[in-house]
């Protein structure tokens, strides 16, 4: 019965005698106790809880994600609207781990700026579990921001105000007359300086949930979670209708004809699904920037959302840099995946050629997820939908005992050892699986592994134990330089 109380916790998914025989065999190797805590506890870890960074433009929201993030990886640049692909980064704040959507992407003038600032944040709203909302101190509040108060109000999530541009004292009396806006203390920063961050990170922590209320799938008999992911107009309503089988969504020939992602319980198979439409969103040509960078806030927050993405791809038309990015999203957010190839029937010999080989160069890097070539509007091949799905999310669940794991791994480091480099020859000592959904596993090694390796190491975990429609993540701990006697 002990064996159930550890799991998810710091010990990962381990239960206390596969926890106590590992760290023997850790301390056999010498490593430390506290680093393979530390390494299994940020392996372990279950869904991260999301907080959004929401603001008008230019009051520095990326700014301040960089800081939180603590590295510049949200682009930062003086000209508006910088689109680019990534919009959750993972932070880590006084030991606790935590997802960061960034909304300061795309922000022009276009649709009025209170639109465009409306919709943002009400998209970044929804996936999050707590928010910060970033004001420009020394301009004060806005009616915009005004209107963003409002939408937060509604949505009812722990808020955290930062009134940013406090560069020093004299700044303090302009942030304090942001109580005014009636979302609690403002927290007086500088994300260009990082004066004050701190403090504000304390109170995102004691705002966000330790876990996200969002528990995948343990609700007994609770639905399964399915992203419908895809570009504009490669069908992803005609589908969710052919499985509801009843006209639910608007279908329209214009793309992007669905604006809201739309949650439908579904019955296939037997069971019951809850299928999330992320729509792709309206196009006009002079929002074309502005749409994709709406559209993949968007497919984040459905992804963040689910459990599994279900990624469909126009078969008549070549993939396409937004496919790629779009399958990369549901890979980093760690989700199981199934490849649909909408518009089947469609095609010629000729193309049906042509687009293996695409599939297999464009898309080679998810060769484990299965994959159905089906037709939303016909219905062809809709039956195959479910045992992928039903596949894909066993992948993701697959837990690997410790004992057989290893034994694996000694076969494997026997058979195939790493590349000498530099005279020193690197070797997997022993590992575990801290964690599923998505598998992740911890090596600990003699000495770093290159990226070749890790791949092959990834490869053959595939063929040997299954993990079908599933990513794999692998984080290798080298052993320090230490004497051995202990």
């Amino acid at each position: 019965m002990n064996d159930q109380i550890h799991t998810g916790d710091e010990h990962g998914e381990l239960g206390d005698a596969e926890y106590a025989e590992f760290m023997e065999l850790a301390a056999q190797e010498g490593f430390e106790a506290d680093e393979i805590e530390s390494e299994l506890a940020a392996a372990g870890h279950g869904p991260l809880p999301v907080l959004a960074v929401v603001g008008r433009p230019n009051v520095g929201k990326s700014t301040l994600v960089n800081r939180i993030i603590g590295r510049r990886e949200a682009v930062v640049e003086d000209r508006p609207g910088v689109t680019r692909d990534r919009v959750t980064y993972e932070a880590e704040w006084a030991g606790r781990r935590f997802k960061v959507v960034d909304t300061g992407g795309w922000e022009q003038d276009v649709l009025g700026i209170d639109a465009s600032v409306a919709a943002q944040a009400e998209f970044a709203i929804e996936a999050a579990d707590a928010v910060v909302f970033v004001v420009d101190s020394s301009v004060g509040a806005t009616d915009t921001d005004e209107a963003v108060v409002k939408l937060l109000r509604r949505a009812g999530k722990p808020v955290v105000l930062c009134a940013n541009k406090v560069d020093g004292p004299s700044g303090e009396a302009d942030a304090t007359a942001l109580w005014s806006l009636g979302l609690g203390e403002p927290h007086p920063v500088s994300a260009l300086h990082g004066r004050g961050t701190g403090d504000m990170l304390d109170a995102v922590l004691e705002a966000l949930p330790e876990a996200p209320a969002q528990t995948f799938g343990t609700a007994v008999g609770g639905p399964r979670r399915i992203a419908l992911v895809g570009r504009p107009n490669v069908g992803k309503s005609s589908l969710l209708n052919r499985v509801a089988g009843e006209e639910r969504v608007v279908v329209n020939e214009l793309a992007g004809t669905t604006r809201d992602p739309v949650d439908e319980l579904v019955e296939l198979g037997g069971k019951t699904w809850k299928f999330v439409d992320t729509a792709g969103i309206r196009r006009r040509v002079h929002l074309q920037e502005g749409a994709d960078y709406y559209a993949s806030l968007r497919t984040a927050a459905a992804v963040e959302k689910a459990e599994l993405a279900v990624v469909l791809i126009d078969a008549s038309e070549s993939i396409s840099v937004q496919d790629q990015r779009i399958v990369t999203m549901a890979v980093e957010a760690g989700r199981a995946l199934v490849l649909a190839i909408n518009k089947w029937d469609t095609l010629d010999e000729e193309r049906r050629f042509y687009l293996e080989r695409e599939i297999e160069t464009e898309l080679g890097q998810i060769g484990w997820a299965p994959r159905v070539n089906v037709s939303a509007k016909t219905g062809r091949h809709m039956e195959k939908l479910v045992p992928a799905m039903e596949t894909a999310l066993a992948g993701w669940e697959t837990r690997v005992p410790t004992g057989r794991l290893n034994a694996f791994l000694g076969e494997l480091v026997a058979a195939h050892p790493h590349p000498i480099r530099g005279g020193k020859q690197p070797r997997i000592l022993f590992g575990t699986q801290a964690g599923t959904r998505p598998p992740r596993f911890v090596l600990f090694a003699s000495g770093f592994l290159e990226a070749g390796y890790r791949r092959f190491v990834e490869r053959r975990l595939r063929e040997e134990f299954g993990f079908e429609g599933t990513p794999i993540h692998i984080s290798v701990r080298v052993r320090e330089k230490r004497s051995r006697k202990k």
